[in-house]
């Protein structure tokens, strides 16, 4: 039997990338007068909306591996550092300092010898960290999260021919993802998933505006 496969994205980094992808379009939606915009402006929109946030998606895409890359490098300094300590005490404080503070409180410094002893049983590292088949199927990941969460909120404008009522539906479904991302935050996080969905809402929105007024 084959061990379940880990995620590429993990959910913090998926409602990241969900709530970016909506900020960027809600930048373009809000800002098209619906009353006075035809369907040339609003064509225009859609192609801004969807371009833009393929190119960041792009870019966070881009962010991610070098991200990985420099978490990786970070452990192969840690790996080595610990390798090199004068004493198995330094070595013990050198693993303590590179682990979350909660998990080190609890560990004893049995516990912490036996993470050196591995340590010192693995495989000479490489010399620098290499990119994996899961960084850039991660990265895939993130472009196309950004880019995804752009359409439900376009679709209104490309299906009705009313702006006003589009503009309207659009931002209705904005509301809902909005909500619906602050609720799974919420429940991940184990805070009031309803309390969370609705800060959503509120923090989207001053995002949307403080984007708008430094002219993004």
């Amino acid at each position: 039997m084959s061990e379940p496969r880990e995620r590429l994205l993990d959910p913090v980094e998926r409602f990241s990338e969900i709530l970016f992808g909506l900020i960027m379009v809600l930048t373009f939606t809000v800002s098209i007068s619906a009353a006075e915009s035809g369907r040339a402006e609003v064509r225009t929109m859609l192609f801004g909306a969807l371009g833009c946030n393929l190119a960041w998606g792009i870019v966070d895409g881009i962010m991610y591996i070098l991200s990985a890359l420099a978490e990786r490098g970070r452990g192969l300094m840690t790996l080595r550092a610990v390798r090199r300590a004068a004493d198995a005490a330094q070595a013990r404080r050198i693993i303590g300092d590179a682990l979350p503070p909660v998990v080190t409180s609890i560990l004893e410094p049995e516990a912490l010898e036996r993470i050196r002893a591995g340590l010192l049983r693995l495989p000479e590292p490489p010399a620098r960290p290499g990119l994996t088949k899961d960084d850039l199927l991660g990265a895939l990941a993130v472009c196309i999260l950004v880019f995804l969460s752009t359409l439900p909120v376009v679709i209104p404008f490309i299906f009705m021919g009313d702006a006003m009522r589009a503009l309207r539906v659009s931002n209705g479904i904005a509301i809902v993802m909005l909500y619906l991302t602050g609720h799974s935050l919420g429940r991940y996080a184990g805070y009031r998933a309803w309390m969370v969905g609705l800060s959503m809402v509120f923090i989207g929105v001053v995002l949307v505006a403080i984007t708008m007024a430094l002219g993004g």
